[in-house]
């Protein structure tokens, strides 16, 4: 076959942009654990489904003999493919052109398959592996990263917006990654940070490296920045794909409804949760006894372990749980549980996926940290939450459920449309005893045995109101079912709630407690 002139010419200019900063600049990323842009698309999408736009843009700056250099496809490349053969937008930073280095022409690349994504209404994905804004071009590099941090915020609840960070994400870029629903990290690869260790050093005088500063652990783990650890990139790109699987394309879509399934019968909520209320266990195991396969599929894992958030199905229908874990600090609220669930309710509302929530708490973290760290504000976040959410919420009262914790954790007061209770629920203002100290302190104090008299009154407390009888006799509770009888009622809720309408006040918006 004869190639012309002009398909040769465009093969050997193809070619040579592809090979990004130059085959030492791709050694030197690949003996760094990383992958090549490219590569990273090519390793998520479905095979053969991607399409490249903008290949031959380049740069355009003038200043600090810029002009004299030239940046293949300006360090980014964007395009579109399909993930499970639907279509999504993604870009990928270059690292080995420039060190992925943000400038005008690099910012419109990225803004075109934003406004591209949202247009067409597909997700987006973002692979970050960048150095920053580039200086030689200043305050234009600025200026792209506003624009796109414009385009996350009015994308936000339209599209799912998924940032991966594979290298480098420093100083304004990690606030695009802040505002978008999912951050997937990697471990020995992953780097967030407004500032790095050199300025820290510089203006603070301590040392500290980049993986204790801003390290895919610490993400995970400490400032909750990250919903994703993956020990390889091959690990993180079959979580972004699962995910995938769990949420809509867009928020008019809804999300795909499967074949239902049952439960592993290894899981038997009769024997999950033990009979003494003070013994903990692990509510995961209670998610996985209702919802099809026992597939739950978790979100921040590794963070605020006291509160336990994913999807699962029931029924075939993508659901989101959310459930205090006894397992950690008697899963009490905390600042930190509470924006955990609080943006999880809001993403679950804003997409259309109703919730189902799993109650079981003493209340809120007492203690001087807690209320100097504003577990006031940041409680509140969980309760605005939950009564913002029009879609089905669904509650289930395992055991305890006391004080401001009950209300806060999807109560029938905040408008959940079914609350299910199981028999040994303790619903009451406090515990049993802490309650019997005060109402009967000084029928306890006078008693010739105050301790046997302590006794009777948590026991006579308890009768009266720390069971699912009194609030079920004021219609607070829907029905008081058997443990082995949950999925039953989740299902029949689901189902009943299906084409749920709500007509909301009519205002431009609230103002949450951010």
């Amino acid at each position: 076959m004869v190639v012309s002139k002009k398909i040769k010419e465009l093969q050997e200019k193809r070619n040579q942009i592809l090979l990004g900063g130059g085959q030492q600049a791709i050694e030197k990323q690949k003996a760094m654990g990383k992958r090549t842009a490219r590569e990273r698309i090519l390793g998520l999408l479905d095979k053969d489904s991607f399409i490249e736009y903008d290949l031959f843009v380049e740069h355009d700056a003038r200043d600090f003999d810029m002009d004299k250099k030239s940046l293949p496809s300006d360090g980014v490349i964007i395009g579109s493919g399909t993930i499970h053969g639907d279509p999504v937008a993604v870009y990928a930073q270059d690292f080995t052109v420039a060190g992925g280095s943000l400038g005008m022409m690099h910012s419109r690349k990225i803004t075109k398959i934003m406004d591209y994504a949202l247009k067409m209404r597909m997700p987006l994905i973002g692979i970050n592996d960048s150095g920053g804004a580039r200086i030689q071009e200043g305050v234009n590099s600025l200026a792209g990263y506003g624009e796109i941090f414009f385009r996350n915020t009015i994308s936000s609840g339209v599209i799912p917006q998924i940032s991966v960070i594979l290298g480098p994400c420093a100083g304004g870029a990690v606030y695009s990654p802040a505002l978008t629903d999912f951050v997937f990290v990697v471990e020995n690869i992953s780097k967030m940070f407004i500032t790095g260790p050199e300025v820290i050093k510089t203006v603070l005088g301590e040392e500290i490296s980049m993986e204790d500063l801003g390290g895919a652990r610490v993400h995970s783990e400490v400032t909750g920045n990250a919903h994703f650890f993956a020990k390889s990139e091959e690990e993180c790109f079959a979580q972004i794909k699962r995910l995938l699987t769990f949420i809509p394309w867009n928020n008019s879509t809804g999300t795909k409804i499967i074949e239902s399934c049952e439960p592993d019968p290894s899981y038997d909520p009769e024997k999950i949760v033990p009979d003494d209320p003070t013994l903990p266990y692990d509510v995961r195991d209670v998610i996985r006894s209702v919802v099809d396969k026992s597939d739950f599929f978790e979100v921040m894992e590794m963070y605020a372990r006291n509160m336990v958030i994913g999807f699962a199905r029931i029924g075939g229908v993508t659901a989101g749980f959310v459930a205090n874990q006894p397992m950690e600090m008697a899963g009490v609220l905390d600042v930190d549980s509470s924006d955990k669930a609080a943006r999880f309710i809001r993403f679950c509302d804003a997409f259309n996926i109703p919730i189902i929530t799993f109650m079981d708490l003493p209340g809120y973290l007492p203690g001087v940290d807690q209320e100097h760290a504003g577990v006031i504000r940041h409680g509140a976040k969980i309760l605005y939450s939950y009564c913002e959410a029009t879609v089905p919420k669904i509650t289930v009262i395992l055991r305890k459920a006391y004080g401001g914790g009950y209300i806060a954790m999807g109560s029938r007061h905040l408008r959940a449309d079914f609350v299910f209770a199981w028999p040994a629920a303790e619903i009451a203002v406090m515990g049993p005893e802490g309650a019997a100290n005060i109402i009967f302190r000084k029928e306890i104090m006078s008693s010739d045995d105050p301790e046997e008299m302590r006794k009777q009154k948590v026991a006579e407390y308890k009768t009266k109101f720390a069971n699912p009888y009194v609030a079920a006799s004021r219609g607070y509770v829907d029905a008081v079912i058997e443990p082995g009888e949950t999925r039953r009622f989740l299902l029949h809720a689901i189902k009943s709630t299906a084409n749920k309408a709500v007509k909301m006040i009519s205002k431009k918006h609230g103002n949450p407690p951010f």
